[in-house]
């Protein structure tokens, strides 16, 4: 019974996340971002989206890549940070129905083999719209 609760109270928290964009993020968000060394002056962040707060994870794209962080407060050593610039990216696979307790993602896969998700939630146009310019990019670049 515990755990359906908590299930249910963290559904409920996750689909309070907004997707966001460059324009929308406060500043304290996009600096946090670009000393993560995920965002240069000239990029533009698309799509943001937090599956938890903002300051702990984010998932990503612009103009110049895809990227994914998880940063955990209490030991460096289990932060997550990923990305990968579209001309890097060999293909990306779009998983919408990830289980119940898990969000539609993207795993991409760099030229060197290496994968990673970006998780994204929302609404079904939010999410299709997310995944749909995520392609859009890659394809700019790729060709």
């Amino acid at each position: 019974m515990n755990r359906y609760i908590f299930i249910t109270i963290l559904v409920l928290f996750i689909s309070c996340n907004k997707i966001e964009n460059h324009k929308t993020l406060n500043q304290v968000d996009i600096q946090r971002i670009k000393k993560l060394n995920l965002l240069d002056n000239s990029e533009t962040i698309y799509q943001f989206y937090s599956e938890y707060k903002k300051d702990v994870c984010g998932n990503f794209y612009t103009n110049k890549r895809i990227a994914t962080y998880w940063l955990d407060k209490r030991n460096a050593k289990k932060d997550n940070v990923n990305f990968a610039y579209y001309n890097d990216i060999v293909k990306i696979d779009t998983i919408y129905k990830a289980g119940l307790s898990y969000c539609p993602y993207i795993l991409v896969t760099k030229k060197n083999g290496f994968t990673f998700k970006v998780s994204i939630d929302g609404s079904e146009r939010g999410i299709k719209s997310f995944f749909e310019g995520v392609f859009q990019q890659w394809r700019k670049i790729k060709n």
